[in-house]
């Protein structure tokens, strides 16, 4: 898990405008796994609802933004995730099923991703075998996402915390 993060203050100021023909290959869960046995590659988890106003600005200006596109799709499994999905998911034995809980409910799976923490959107990064790198909370622009994910997808995270890879971090925008 990725240890002293320090995401601080969420800035909601819009992005400019990405090209339009930005576009991440998104992948069910199942999908995701299967195609990690044979070819290994981190997992990116994109957990949202259909009701979240801040998934849906992420959809536009994150996840639409070129260099977001082109490093999820190059570096990683992408998948989205609807955290009140009610089909269920078979991941390492164990089936996780929709719970109905208030006026709709939650699925098991995006429970456990995120640490029992339903907060929307939450981003998750999965090692290639699986193993839980760490949830991210909160909307989070291009510049700032793209550089979690740089962080993740060359494995600096396995010997530096985030706030000292920063320091050599060479930003694309």
């Amino acid at each position: 898990m990725i240890v002293g993060l320090g995401f601080g203050n969420l800035s909601y100021a819009q992005d400019k405008a990405p090209a339009p023909s930005a576009k991440v290959v998104w992948l069910t869960f199942s999908e995701a796994v299967e195609k990690s046995k044979t070819s290994k590659r981190p997992i990116f988890i994109d957990v949202y609802t259909d009701w979240c106003g801040w998934c849906k600005v992420m959809d536009k200006n994150t996840f639409s933004d070129p260099k977001v596109a082109d490093l999820l799709n190059e570096k990683f499994y992408a998948v989205k995730f609807d955290a009140e999905q009610r089909e269920d998911v078979v991941f390492n034995g164990q089936t996780f099923k929709f719970v109905e809980s208030g006026r709709s409910g939650y699925h098991q799976l995006a429970a456990a991703l995120l640490n029992n923490k339903l907060s929307y959107p939450t981003v998750v990064f999965l090692d290639e075998n699986f193993g839980m790198i760490s949830p991210v909370p909160g909307y989070r622009q291009a510049p700032e996402f793209h550089m979690i994910a740089q962080y993740v997808s060359g494995g600096h995270y396995k010997s530096a915390s985030l706030e000292d890879w920063k320091k050599d971090y060479k930003s694309p925008y």
